[in-house]
């Protein structure tokens, strides 16, 4: 009576979304073996931007850590208009292609493909690729299971992204009660999140991040300050220097920040979201220095999350070019100038460097997400 195993049983535990799609992979590859790799790409609405996520490759991976404006993928441009899959049984089609993903696939050596864009309630959230070293594999047949496994694997990215954009709403909101209370602006959030991302990207390599690693630091460091919620107005708001008692009050913010977190998880049952302890680590040691002169536990070097200490880097950054009533903005000559000083004694250094040798990529994202006229 029980003799039947789910082949998809992987699917009902408590295993990260990464592990969740090799199991998918392994089952299709049991109908299809042909199936070599299964990727989703994330496409970022405000910068029309589609990022590397996820994928079941073992140690090929031709697009990791990899992101293209939408607009520059002609081909995926044509599935999101159309809003229909697309088969390319033979990628030779492609060979001439300039862009760099294709080069790049053609260069792994996949001889086919089939691309199923991802959309939740109408909005365009990825792309979903299935691809295979043989050509002519992609049947009608084949597709009409493929178009199963896809939608099944859809669904399990897009619960995964809900649960997150669930916990960054219900963070939001609460801080949202109190926003006028915070100098700091929404452009500001933008811009660090981005150099954030910036950072993490430019140290896959050295530590082996992958781009969900890479995808949690750009969500979660937005929500790197959610405990100045709980710091009165006449500290958060003070036009000038806090003297010593006002500095031990402000400073409890990072542990009210990751304690308040602890609850959102605890009341919303989020506690099985993948990669959950980046945000708490980022919350409560964003303000640590690799000198051991941080808080709120004053933790040195390696015993500071590196999470933490790559948004610290975003965020002193934008923090000095940044306007404020209290300071003129610094120029990123000025301010890249006080990071190197302040690198190996209070921030990270290669945090630091990698910031600072992507200058093109800081003006751009300084340009796209400018200060608002309240700065």
């Amino acid at each position: 009576m029980f003799d039947h195993r789910d082949q998809l049983d992987d699917l009902n535990k408590q295993l990260p979304l990464k592990d969740k799609l090799v199991s998918a992979h392994r089952t299709v590859q049991e109908r299809f073996p042909f199936i070599s790799r299964i990727a989703i790409t994330l496409y970022d609405p405000e910068t029309k931007i589609l990022k590397t996520y996820v994928d079941s490759s073992g140690d090929d991976k031709p697009l990791a850590h990899y992101q293209a404006r939408l607009e520059d993928a002609p081909s995926l441009q044509e599935i999101l208009e159309k809003a229909l899959p697309r088969v390319v049984n033979n990628l030779v089609t492609f060979e001439k292609g300039s862009h760099e993903h294709t080069q790049r696939i053609g260069r792994q050596g996949y001889a086919a493909s089939y691309t199923m864009p991802i959309f939740h309630s109408g909005d365009l959230i990825g792309f979903l690729f299935f691809n295979s070293y043989q050509t002519d594999v992609f049947n009608e047949n084949v597709l009409n299971i493929l178009d199963v496994f896809g939608h099944l694997i859809s669904l399990m990215i897009i619960n995964d992204l809900s649960a997150l954009k669930m916990m960054n709403a219900a963070l939001k909101t609460t801080s949202s009660i109190t926003h006028f209370r915070d100098p700091e602006t929404g452009s500001h959030l933008d811009r660090m999140s981005r150099y954030s991302r910036l950072i993490a990207e430019s140290l896959a390599h050295k530590y082996q991040f992958d781009d969900m690693y890479i995808e949690r630091i750009f969500m979660f460091s937005p929500l790197h300050d959610i405990g100045k919620i709980s710091i009165p107005d006449s500290i958060l708001l003070k036009p000038g220097p806090l003297d010593s008692a006002e500095r031990l009050i402000m400073n409890t913010h990072a542990r009210k920040g990751r304690e308040m977190i602890d609850d959102l998880i605890a009341n919303f049952g989020l506690h099985r979201i993948n990669g959950i302890d980046i945000l708490k680590n980022i919350a409560e040691f964003h303000h640590e220095a690799v000198n051991g002169s941080g808080y709120p536990s004053a933790k040195t070097c390696q015993e500071i999350p590196l999470e933490a200490r790559i948004v610290a880097v975003a965020d002193v950054f934008d923090a000095l070019t940044s306007r404020r009533p209290y300071k003129d903005a610094w120029s990123n000559d000025k301010a890249f100038d006080m990071l190197k000083q302040l690198a190996g004694e209070k921030l990270d250094s290669d945090c630091v460097n990698a910031l600072i040798e992507n200058r093109e990529q800081v003006e751009l994202i300084q340009q796209q997400f400018r200060e608002n006229i309240y700065g």
